[in-house]
């Protein structure tokens, strides 16, 4: 199995609702689409720094800690395939005003099983993956 190339943080508010933001329209890979936060793992990097950099660059939240691993899976785009994990977290900082990256995204909202569906907003290929993934999250035991 290849290394993992991206990390994602599934971010639960005290309603057990997902944190996901909106990638911009001019964003070069998937815009336009809903995600969580994450990215790239920078050489030498762990997964706890990947993290953390991701959470506070996307977010300005500080990580507090990681949960359990939600997801372990496979993406294409542009014809190179990335494995990535992503997991369920707890951060410091004021959920109701997430200091949202510029020009990377332009929105945000907290998830639940009955908004799932925004998931799917702006999908041209019908790809569910990120939607369960989220599902998972929302599914999983909260952290102790």
């Amino acid at each position: 199995m290849r290394e993992p190339a991206c990390v994602g943080a599934l971010i639960r508010d005290d309603r057990g609702r997902v944190f996901v933001q909106r990638r911009s329209a001019t964003r070069r890979v998937l815009p336009g689409i809903w995600d969580i936060v994450g990215g790239h793992i920078e050489a030498g990097e762990t997964i706890e720094a990947t993290l953390a950099r991701e959470i506070h660059e996307e977010t300005g939240w500080k990580l507090r800690r990681i949960g359990p691993q939600i997801a372990d899976w496979e993406w294409e785009h542009d014809g190179r395939v990335r494995r990535e994990l992503d997991y369920l977290v707890d951060i410091e900082g004021d959920l109701a005003a997430p200091r949202l990256e510029a020009d990377k995204h332009d929105a945000y909202a907290w998830v639940g099983r009955d908004t799932l569906d925004l998931m799917m907003e702006g999908r041209t290929d019908g790809d569910r993956r990120l939607r369960d993934i989220v599902a998972a999250a929302i599914d999983a035991q909260p952290l102790t």
